[in-house]
């Protein structure tokens, strides 16, 4: 490491740099000159550091730079073997470390002032280190090395031991800190997690124990911890195994089990974002989730702070200042910003409380008490703050913004931000010295930014900022003007006369094309612009001229580098351009010079579009032997160039005679051989003395021009950063500027040795340069001075436009920036102009000027156009009037038939484009279809087709079935093989295991028995019916023989085969169905012909039904394309248009040859084109009418009469023919129509059949599917076993080490302790005793904390002892208990719920056990029933006995009743008759002849009453009629009297009798209520007397029953 001059010199001695030139050159460029460091100016990557209080430090490439906060002074520490990678920096002792980018990184700590070196930390990282922190006490430092080992380490750097680490594969930290108030307690947070580590110690070694700390998820709760490599239980299923954790069931083994998380298991946690320490040992964790968590570093508990609830006024003033400041975030286009719950990215703690800041750019101050705090804005700068640092003494904060800006904030006064550095975020793209060049100089960034500084320390004095994408930069030698190229092609010219206070005075939009460099000449005369499409443009560099573009250069090639050698004895400027020809493949050099008299008269020296006259310009041309990146130009015409394909400079020394006719190959005097690395440009000294080669390594190497040898050397730049992108020599020879390329850092170089003579050269040249620019330096200085400053259009839009369309992009600027060394800051409205290129006004002009000049000859040409357009038309409209055959064709009136053919050729040029695009893309279509056909088509054996009802929506599929591949036919050859072979070796077992006492009868029992077994084994056992549909079953193993898994993969393959047959056995029936359905089709269609013909004979407009086979049904036919498909015309080549013009005519041809037919004709005239009358004409006969039909009949003669009677006989005996026939058709029709109706009804129900036959397939299908499911799971079951088995081993191993290594720690403590104690008893300094006592106390400790994770450990692996041991019962179960399937018939097995069975207490055994128990069980079961029938047939004769008993019993009561019936009988005189009367039937008989004479009596007695009554109801009638009378005539009376009683009602109510009148209704209704009472008392009698009478009659017949 090496400072910088001005810094205080280094610690101690032999700290040089290696020299880095090529050996041969290194004693010499020791001798003759050497560079140092003078400032460094550059972004800090937001790493900054307090060194001590008023001093801050932060890295820059590969430099550190230190800035005194009082005195503003920088002091630079370079890193001299890269870039700075992680750095620290500890302000307690003034001590900071960083690494360098390299292979096996290095660690260098460095103290402060002295920047002296303090020691180095080698360790292991191979790559790079990402994080370093100092220890608050104690002389500790914490590393991470990044990929591939991820490191943590922690150091004593004063004694350069490494204590302790410990590796986090895969874990990339974001920040890492130490607990203030214990070094032995470190932070590390990555982006999804927070880790405390303890560092614990046992006398002089140091262990690191990772703590993790559990987060709360978005919600702020913490979830308990789930173990899911060990679950608290064991729950069992019968019937799918034991519940294993989630890795067994991924297969993982070893780490990845251990802590393997399901992705439904795992639960988003908040993302820290930025942590620091409290005083009490607590850590304050922000959130990108905007909460902020508290973590106590010795329990690891979380807890999530609340804000505490503001009172009502503050709440709703709070709400009313955040909604305020919400609409103006949205009306200014951003978004709005969260105050009550801001994100956080910085945080910092002091005694006070809680300082942070975030994203908003505000600065917070929360103060916590209880898990809640107040939060109070301190400031707000507008700029998003990335990190807040407290100075040593807590009296200054340093907040670090984005963009690379800081501000100094000191709590204790509460005032305002001070900005104390403004570095640039963007990277310096160029830096020139400004004109006389030992003062100022001026650089620009990427972005825009223009910057002018002091040359002796590098204070930045002001800045501008174009905010648009810039390209180039240059200083004007003869005026303080700066020139600025950007990428869209404008030029932007400043004026820094007042280096305080630049200004745009001008700008030029050169072309459209991006700017690539900007050059002046050395006096100032010239601006050189170097841009894309190999064009350079001329531009005068005055602002006297107000910067007149001169001309441009067309070049052929694209331009690599500029060169310009002033000429001032000849006024003139030579410019050397190296081009990249592509077409010879390597680089060529163009000369040409300009004349002061192109800025006098620029007219004579180039044309109308602004070109300069190659006469004027005299260009010469060389290609040179070598390509190159980079060349320069010596007076003498030497030429230097850099060569691009090897590590050499080439030297040239161009002549005369190679000029532009004669461009042979140019050839190299001399290579200098160069020890750089990657692409380089070289740039010459303003003197010519010296030659400066600069590349990607980032070393600067400066040559002496006469020798070519190493002048000076300076590692500027690291090799990471891409190493130097432009450098340039001061006019005086004193300064150089360096920047990097990607790094965004600029360097200014002085001369810390050199000799006298080469100062004195190069004061020399500046003298007499600046003689010759005084003379007009002050006059353009005026000149520019006095220009106003440039006006922007204000309406501009801010949008940046892509790179292609930069002639359309209008100009885009932002606030320009000045900035003093007081920090005032005044800006300038951006706008912006969206003129015309300067190439496109020449054009514009040119085209302006031509049309001007040929004016009146464009006129006369249209005259004379629009004339002859209208002959041409009125002979286009002559020529459709004329004949045919006089017409002319439509190209005979084309005037530019060159035109029309240009025309053609590009119409048949697109067509042929479109053509071949189609024809690609219908080629990729068609390759598509050949792979789909082949994958989904081709390969099928068995094309998946359906087949529907013709009246029915009904519909049977097939089963699809690849074509089985040759290793799936050899897979299945070798399990059948394998099965025959052990089928085999189970016989010769079997036979060997008989022994020879065994009884031939016993022999041939068991025979029998096996057998019957054989014979008897139902489908059952088997668990399936595939036997019966076409698969084989005696192949297989039997179910409860499948122990190991070969078996059972074996089985799988046979029983795949069995389904496959299965399936090929269902689709052979469907095939037949199939080709039925096919020949059903064809018979429809051929009986539908004929019921066409009968439908057109009958003169039917009926549809005829017809079916036809669908797409489903012939699959093929979705391959095939038909005609009526295409929808498009189409297109046809020319041999095929004309081959179908010619069958068209052919066919023409042969139909007039047939209609010229004579005798077709004349038949077809007399008989309709056939010579033999068809009976089916029958209906299509009509007999013509005799001609004097239409006379009247009374005319008609007898002969006329006699035809005309002939002709209606013929006439009824046609028609009775037509009735017959049409009879004969009708009824063929219906029987045609019964007979599809029939055959396809028959085939619905032959489908229907094959539909349930599927089903069955379906169900034998899906057991023999079932048996595979279960012997998968079975297998993936014993997977997962095994691989729980082995996790635990692996587990168990691991537990078993670091019991030993538990062990053994605990041993060696012991032992220490044991000699640390007797080394106490010895020591007699007290001040040594309680340091002993001290480390014993921490030895004690950590022995105890060991012994606490022995006993762990041990636990742990006895809990992994019984987890292997429940583990092989459980495999043991799984190997035995094997899963079985049964088939039961339905209704055989009734269930009292429809819940499964519980079969874990199930016992699987031989059926032949089950039939000898059936079998005892039925004998004794006979004889249970042959005694069980001799007691019924006993008890049955008892109980017939006692019946037998019962009878006679109730016989000898019923006669005994019928004897007192007999005593007690009345007889009547009908019975004593009867039993007196000897001839009783007689008796009768008179009896009823007696009766029948009253009955004839009677009969007449009731014909008399008949006709009396009748005679009656006659006089009954005239009597009705007479009533009717005198009911008419009382009706009419009734009406007098009802007129008479209103006449009475009104005069009573006249008379006022109402209370008369409701007397009387009251006597009425008493009367009326009376009657009632008596009529249901009368009623009541009546009922009574009934009841009595009834009494008295069933008294009567009781007392006298013979009456």
């Amino acid at each position: 490491m090496e400072p910088a001059a001005g810094a205080p010199s280094a610690g101690p001695a032999g700290e040089r740099p290696p020299a880095e030139a090529p050996q041969s050159h290194c004693r010499s460029s020791a001798e003759e000159a050497a560079l140092e460091v003078s400032w460094v100016q550059g972004s800090s990557n937001k790493n900054f550091g307090f060194i001590n209080n008023h001093t801050i430090c932060y890295p820059c490439d590969n430099y550190i730079l230190f800035l005194d906060m009082e005195t503003k002074k920088t002091t630079v520490l370079q890193c001299q073997n890269g870039q700075v990678g992680a750095f620290a920096a500890n302000g307690s002792s003034e001590v900071l470390a960083f690494s360098d980018r390299k292979l096996n990184p290095i660690i260098y700590i460095y103290s402060f002032p002295e920047l002296s070196k303090l020691t180095e930390l080698k360790g292991d990282a191979q790559l790079d280190y990402t994080l370093l922190a100092f220890s608050f006490t104690g002389p500790y430092l914490a590393s991470y090395s990044s990929i591939p080992e991820f490191v943590l380490s922690v150091w004593n750097w004063q004694e350069n031991i490494l204590l302790c680490s410990e590796s986090q594969p895969g874990v990339t930290v974001t920040s890492l800190s130490f607990n203030p108030m214990n070094w032995q307690e470190l932070c590390f947070v990555n982006e999804n997690s927070v880790t405390i580590w303890h560092i614990e110690r046992n006398n002089d070694e140091h262990y690191l124990k990772r703590n993790p700390v559990k987060l709360p998820d978005g919600q702020g709760s913490v979830s308990p911890h789930k173990d899911l490599f060990f679950p608290f239980s064991h729950s069992e299923d019968p019937s799918y195994g034991p519940d294993l954790p989630v890795s067994a069931i991924a297969g993982l083994v070893g780490e990845e089990a251990e802590t393997f998380m399901p992705r439904n298991d795992t639960r988003s946690s908040v993302h820290p974002a930025a942590h620091c320490w409290t005083a009490t040992s607590e850590i304050y964790v922000s959130c990108k989730e905007g909460d902020i968590l508290a973590i106590d570093a010795e329990t690891h508990s979380v807890s999530v702070l609340q804000q505490k609830p503001l009172p009502e006024h503050v709440r709703k003033i709070t709400d009313v200042v955040s909604y305020v400041q919400k609409e103006v975030q949205r009306k200014k286009g951003g978004k709005p910003k969260d105050l009550q719950k801001p994100v956080l990215f910085a945080m910092a703690f002091c005694n006070e409380g809680l300082y942070a800041a975030g994203s908003e750019g505000i600065l917070y101050f929360y103060h916590i008490k209880d898990l809640q705090y107040e939060m109070k804005i301190c400031i707000e700068i507008l700029q998003p703050i990335s990190s807040l640092i407290f100075s040593p003494d807590y009296t200054v904060l340093l907040l670090v913004t984005d963009q690379g800006t800081v501000y100094t904030y000191k709590p204790v006064h509460s005032d305002e931000a001070v900005k104390l550095l403004d570095t640039c975020s963007s990277c310096f793209l160029a830096a020139d010295f400004l004109t006389p060049g030992n003062k100022y100089c001026v650089s620009v960034t990427l972005s825009g930014e223009v910057q002018v500084w002091f040359l002796e320390d590098g204070t930045c004095l002001s800045k501008i900022n174009l905010d648009i994408e810039v390209t180039a930069m240059a200083c004007c030698p003869s005026s303080n003007s700066v020139a600025v190229g950007t990428k869209r092609g404008q030029i932007y010219f400043f004026d820094v006369t007042k280096v305080e206070a630049p200004r745009v005075v001008h700008q030029i939009f050169l072309s459209e094309f991006p700017v690539l460099s900007l050059h002046y000449d050395q006096i100032g005369q010239f601006l050189i612009t170097r841009a894309t499409e190999g064009r350079v443009f001329i531009l005068d560099a005055r602002p006297s001229k107000l910067f007149q573009v001169l001309g441009y250069v067309v070049l052929a090639g694209e331009v690599l580098d500029l060169s310009i050698v002033s000429d001032l004895e000849n006024d003139l400027v030579e410019v050397m351009i190296l081009l990249n020809v592509a077409e010879v493949q390597r680089t060529r050099l163009e000369i040409f010079c300009l004349s002061s008299a192109l800025t006098r008269d620029n007219r004579k020296y180039v044309n109308e579009q602004g070109m300069l006259n190659a006469s004027a310009i005299k260009k010469e041309q060389y290609d040179l032997d070598y390509p190159l990146s980079s060349a320069v130009r010596l007076k003498d015409n030497t030429v230097y160039g850099y060569c691009s394909c090897a590590p050499f400079i080439c030297k040239y020394h161009l002549s005369k005679e190679n000029m532009l006719e004669d461009p042979s190959v140019f050839l190299s005097e001399k290579r200098i051989p160069s020890s750089q690395f990657g692409s380089g440009f070289l740039c010459l000294s303003p003197n010519g003395q010296w030659l400066a080669s600069a590349a990607k390594d980032g070393v600067l190497f400066i040559y002496h021009t006469s020798t070519m040898d190493i002048f000076a050397q300076k590692h500027c730049h690291s090799y990471q950063g891409g190493g130097i992108r432009s450098m340039v020599f001061s006019l005086d020879g004193k300064f150089i500027l360096v920047n990097s390329e990607n790094d965004g850092v600029l360097v200014c170089l002085k001369w810390k040795k050199i000799k006298e003579v080469e100062v004195k050269e190069a004061a020399f040249h500046w003298q007499s340069l600046l003689a010759v620019l005084n003379k007009s330096a002050s006059n353009e200085n005026v000149v520019l001075e006095s220009m106003a400053e440039w006006q922007f259009d204000p309406e501009s839009t801010l949008e940046s436009l892509p790179e292609e369309k930069f002639k359309e992009a209008p100009l885009k600027l932002s606030n320009v920036e000045v900035t003093e060394e007081d920090g005032n800051v005044t800006s300038l409205h951006s706008a912006s102009t969206n003129d015309m290129t300067w190439i496109g006004q020449k054009i514009k002009k040119v085209i302006r000027e031509e049309t001007q000049r040929f004016a009146n000859q464009k006129k006369e040409l249209q005259m004379g156009i629009k004339k002859l357009r209208k002959t041409i038309e009125k002979m286009i409209h002559e020529n459709e009037q004329v004949p045919d055959i006089e017409k002319l064709e439509l190209q005979e009136f084309s005037l530019d038939t060159e035109e029309e053919k240009r025309v053609q050729a590009e119409a048949e040029q697109e067509v042929s484009r479109v053509r071949k695009k189609i024809e690609m893309e219908n080629l990729a279509n068609q390759y598509l279809q050949d792979v789909i056909k082949r994958e989904c088509w081709d390969s099928m054996c068995a094309k998946g087709r359906s087949l529907k009802c013709f009246h029915m929506a009904h519909e049977v599929k097939n089963y699809p079935l690849k074509e089985r591949s040759q290793e799936e036919l050899e897979t299945l050859e070798k399990v059948l093989q394998l099965k025959k072979i052990e089928t085999a070796d189970l016989k010769v077992q079997k036979k060997n295991l008989e022994t020879e006492s065994e009884t031939l009868s016993s022999k041939e029992e068991r025979e029998k028995v096996e057998v019957t077994t054989d014979d008897s084994a139902s489908y059952c056992l088997i668990g399936s019916l595939s036997s019966q549909y076409g698969g084989d079953t005696s192949i297989l193993y039997h179910q409860w023989d499948l122990h190991t898994r070969e078996q059972k993969v074996n089985q799988i393959v046979l029983l795949k085969d069995i389904i496959y047959k299965v399936k090929t056995a269902f689709n052979k029936e469907f095939d037949i169905v199939a080709q039925q359905k096919e020949r059903e089709v064809a018979q429809v269609k051929e009986r539908n012909l004929r019921i066409r013909e009968i439908l057109a004979h009958l003169d039917f407009q009926v549809e005829v039904w017809e079916p036809a086979l669908t797409n489903e049904e012939i699959p093929e036919q979705a391959l095939t394309v038909r005609d009526s498909e295409i929808k498009v015309e189409k297109y046809l080549t020319e041999q095929e248009r004309e081959k179908a013009e010619m069958l068209a005519k052919l066919e023409l041809e042969r139909h007039l040859a047939d209609t010229d037919n004579d005798r077709l004709r004349a038949l077809n005239d007399m008989m309709g084109g056939v010579l033999e009358l068809k009976k089916e004409d029958i209906l299509k006969m009509d007999i013509p009418p005799p001609p004097f039909i239409s006379k009247p009949e009374d005319v008609w003669n007898d002969e006329e009469k006699k035809i005309f009677r002939e002709y209606e006989k013929k006439v009824k005996e046609l028609n009775e023919e037509k009735e017959k026939y049409r009879r004969t058709l009708e009824n063929e029709l219906k029987r045609l129509e019964a007979s599809i109706q029939e055959t396809t009804q028959n085939f619905d129900e032959i489908l229907c059949r094959l539909s349930e036959r599927k089903v069955t397939f379906e169900m034998v299908i899906y057991q023999e599917e079932l048996k595979i499911v279960n012997l998968t799971y079975a297998l993936l079951l014993g997977e997962e076993l095994d691989t729980r088995e082995a996790g635990l081993r692996n587990f168990l191993v691991k537990k078993e080490k670091e019991k030993v290594k538990s062990a053994k720690t605990i041993q060696n403590t012991k032992d220490k302790i044991e000699a640390y104690i007797v080394t106490r008893e010895n020591t007699e300094d007290e001040e040594k005793v309680k340091r002993k006592a001290l480390t014993l106390t921490e030895m004690e400790a950590f022995l105890k904390r060991r012994m606490d994770d022995d006993e762990k450990i041990k636990s742990e692996i006895e809990d992994i002892f019984k987890e292997l041991s429940w583990l092989q019962e459980e495999k043991m179960k799984h190997q035995l208990n094997l899963t079985v399937q049964f088939l039961l018939k339905q209704g055989q097995v009734e269930l009292e719920s429809t819940g499964i069975p519980d079969y874990r207490d199930a016992v699987l055994i031989n059926k032949s056990v089950i039939e000898e128990l059936n079998c005892s069980i039925m004998d004794q079961g006979g004889k249970k029933i042959a005694s069980m029938v001799e007691c019924k047939d006993f008890s049955k004769s008892i109980l017939q006995l006692e019946w037998e008993h019962k009878k006679m019993g109730m016989q000898i009561e019923d006669l005994k009743q019928r004897a007192r019936d007999i005593v007690t009988l009345p007889i009547s005189k009908d019975r004593q008759l009867f039993l007196t009367e000897l001839d009783y039937d007689s008796r009768v008989a008179r009896h009823i002849s007696v009766m029948e004479q009253t009955l004839g009596i009677m009969d007449k007695l009731h014909k008399k009453n008949l006709k009396s009554h009748q005679k009656r109801i006659k006089e009954l009638e005239k009597c009705i009629s007479l009533k009717e009378q005198a009911n008419y005539q009382l009706s009419l009376e009734l009406k007098e009297m009802l007129v008479s009683v209103s006449e009475r009602r009104h005069i009573f109510e006249a008379a006022d009798t109402q209370h008369v009148s409701e007397k009387i209704a009251k006597q009425r209704y008493r009367e009326v209520l009376k009657q009632k009472h008596l009529r249901e008392l009368v009623k009541e009698q009546e009922k009574q007397f009934d009841i009595l009478q009834a009494k008295v009659e069933r008294l009567r017949s009781r007392t006298f029953p013979a009456l």
